[in-house]
């Protein structure tokens, strides 16, 4: 069953009014040809039922929460119930004669309801029930008779295709809605960091530019950090468009080899959505950005790939000095958040897992796992 939208209640207010319409037919027939028929008492009754149920069904779909199948069910089933009373009031010999059913044009309202609440295959079924019925009713088969069933099918699919796009429409809506709430975040976060850690960072690469050493070091450590925290927060990042879109995990995370840190990978290509990959690949820098930072000069790192069908799993081990488990958890408490952010929130993001085995003098080595079952 579709989702109910906002871009969908137009939809069932142009129902109602649909229904409202054909009850006035409805009514214009039957005072018409009320004469003709065989228990022409019985039509004023019909009439009345056709009355309340339009004004029951214009109030009650009107409560997205009430647009579930029970009432549709029952919206079709009464309808088709007047129109089979036709038997009995209009008579079979009116009928034979070309003299329309009690539900002439008023039945094609449950018909676009579901195509609404269900999309295509709902209303084509319930277009398919109510021809049946139509023909079953008439009994004679002729051009007129099944341009009828037609009709509604054709109806029916129109719509569900129309509730569709709406949908999608919905869907693209809320997402340039969360993209402006975003863009609007990383603004102020930019105000914010600019007037504070910005300038910091500014200031020491400036102080330090001439100097040799360990400030010298520490002069140009500063100025790579403005320069990759500017790129964050103006948004410049070259970040795929479409997250859904396939890339090769190989191709983001063969730039970190270099001397000291080994990739090593199957002989094919890791094609995962961008954005899996492009989250693997900022955990996997995390994690070798700790063995940088936290490691003597020098020290190895491998990264192994393992590409399994059940899941994707990185590992980052380094022959550092390693560290004790529970100094992850002092250096997240003292607002150190390298491993429970950069590491561990982006995992959790794709549904993975994150293991750490470390211990002092024996390295750390880092696995990192997403389930392939989530990767859509």
């Amino acid at each position: 069953m579709a989702q109910s939208t906002g871009l969908q209640n137009p939809l069932w207010r142009a129902i109602a009014v649909y229904r409202i319409a054909a009850l006035v037919y409805v009514a214009v027939l039957v005072v018409r040809n009320v004469g003709a028929y065989q228990r022409p008492m019985l039509a004023w009754p019909a009439l009345a039922l056709i009355a309340a149920w339009t004004v029951f069904t214009t109030y009650a779909y009107a409560v997205p929460a009430r647009r579930r199948p029970p009432l549709l069910v029952a919206d079709l089933l009464v309808t088709m119930a007047v129109m089979t009373a036709s038997l009995w009031v209009v008579g079979r010999p009116g009928l034979e004669r070309g003299l329309p059913t009690l539900a002439v044009a008023w039945h094609v309202a449950p018909v676009i309801a579901w195509a609404v609440a269900g999309g295509r295959r709902w209303g084509i079924a319930a277009a398919l029930a109510m021809g049946a019925t139509d023909l079953t009713v008439r009994a004679h088969y002729d051009q007129a008779a099944w341009t009828g069933t037609v009709l509604m099918v054709l109806a029916a699919t129109a719509v569900g295709y129309l509730v569709g796009i709406a949908e999608v429409s919905q869907r693209r809506l809320e997402r340039a809605i969360q993209l402006e709430a975003t863009i609007r975040e990383r603004e102020r976060l930019a105000r914010d960091i600019h007037d504070s850690v910005l300038q910091v960072l500014a200031l020491v690469k400036r102080r330090g530019a001439g100097l040799d050493g360990e400030a010298g070091e520490l002069a140009r450590l500063a100025g790579e950090q403005e320069a990759a925290l500017r790129t964050l927060v103006t948004g410049r990042s070259a970040e795929p468009v479409d997250e859904h879109a396939e890339v090769d995990l190989m191709a983001l995370l063969d730039p970190y080899a270099s001397t000291t840190v080994s990739v090593a990978a199957p002989a094919g290509a890791v094609r995962l959505p961008s954005r899996v990959a492009t989250g693997l690949a900022a955990a996997v820098g995390a994690a070798l950005d700790n063995v940088a930072r936290h490691c003597e000069p020098g020290t190895k790192a491998w990264v192994l790939v393992e590409d399994e069908p059940g899941e994707v799993t990185v590992s980052v081990r380094d022959e550092g000095c390693g560290v004790a488990p529970e100094r992850f958890l002092q250096a997240e408490q003292q607002g150190r958040l390298g491993v429970a952010q950069s590491i561990r929130g982006r995992i959790a993001d794709l549904h993975g897992t994150v293991r750490i085995t470390s211990a002092p003098g024996q390295g750390t080595e880092v696995e990192l796992s997403v389930p392939r079952a989530s990767l859509g």
